[in-house]
Parts: C-alpha cells; sequence; structure tokens
C-alpha cells in the first residue's frame, strides 16, 4: 500500500518541520510520555507539560509508575500531536524536587496549564527532560530526513 502525501505542495523541509516542531513544542498542552521500568513494562501516560525553549518540563508524582521509572533509569520518550503530524523526543530527565526547582520554571510550568504542582501533593517533583534526538514527520514522505537533532544537537 502506497500513502499519499496529503499536504498541499507535497513535504516539508527540514527547516519547516523544525520551525513547526518548535511551535507545538510552545503550544501544545500535553504529551505522551513513554517510559519502562528495569524489566522492560513499558507504561505510557498523557501530562502537562512547559517547554523552556530548550528543555521540556513535566511533573508527576515520584510515587506513580512513571515517576518511579524516571527516576530510576532518566530515559524517556515524548510524542507530542497525532499520528499525522508527530514530533517524538527521545530525551534524559533529571528529577527535581518542589524545593529545588526554581520559582521562575515552577511559576511558568503553572501558569501555561493552571496547575501548580507546588502546591498539590508532596509527592509531586519536577522532571527536566533533555532533548537528544528530535524526529518530526507527518506522513511516509516525510520519513527520510525526519530526525532534526541528534545527541542534543541540531541538525538543521
Amino acid at each position: 500500500m502506497t500513502v499519499v502525501d496529503s499536504r498541499p505542495g507535497g513535504p516539508r523541509t527540514s527547516r519547516q518541520r523544525k520551525r513547526e516542531a518548535l511551535e507545538r513544542l510552545a503550544r501544545d498542552k500535553d504529551v505522551w510520555v513513554a517510559t519502562a521500568d528495569a524489566t522492560g513494562e513499558p507504561c505510557l501516560v498523557p501530562l502537562v507539560f512547559w517547554w523552556d525553549g530548550e528543555t521540556v518540563w513535566l511533573s508527576t508524582r515520584d510515587t506513580n509508575p512513571t515517576g518511579r521509572n524516571l527516576c530510576a533509569s532518566g530515559r524517556v520518550r515524548l510524542s507530542f500531536g497525532h499520528s499525522r503530524d508527530v514530533v517524538l523526543v527521545h530525551g534524559t530527565a533529571r528529577v527535581l524536587t518542589r524545593e529545588e526547582v526554581s520559582a521562575e520554571v515552577g511559576d511558568a510550568f503553572a501558569a501555561k496549564d493552571g496547575w501548580d504542582p507546588r502546591e498539590d501533593h508532596p509527592s509531586y517533583v519536577f522532571f527536566q527532560v533533555t532533548p537528544q534526538v528530535l524526529q518530526a514527520w507527518g506522513t511516509a514522505s516525510e520519513m527520510a530526513g525526519r530526525t532534526l537533532m541528534r545527541d542534543g544537537k541540531w541538525l538543521v
């Protein structure tokens, strides 16, 4: 089966995909967060996020599976958008307690969605995710060249 690109003008350039990926990171409210435990048991949940221009900030309880997995391995995959316009980030996460996160980060995170984890249950912590690989594509015609960042460095 051949998938026809439904975008007017065909596949986007890498520069256009980077621009649109950055717009999505600034605009979207939620992200799918994929982690795994030490045995490989996967966990996939939607979380609110905030993009600071370089890293993605998440908050969840350190006692739930996602929090435990992030604390243990620091490895995460984030999926923004939908299957016909996806931004996929492979990243490393570092944990910060409510007391460790700066007021600027906590305030910006809370302002984006109206929820402040610092005022919620004490088990909420923050995770700062540094992208190592970022890919963006729509349909099969954009699979080539979908990697826009590798080893934390933009390729475009």
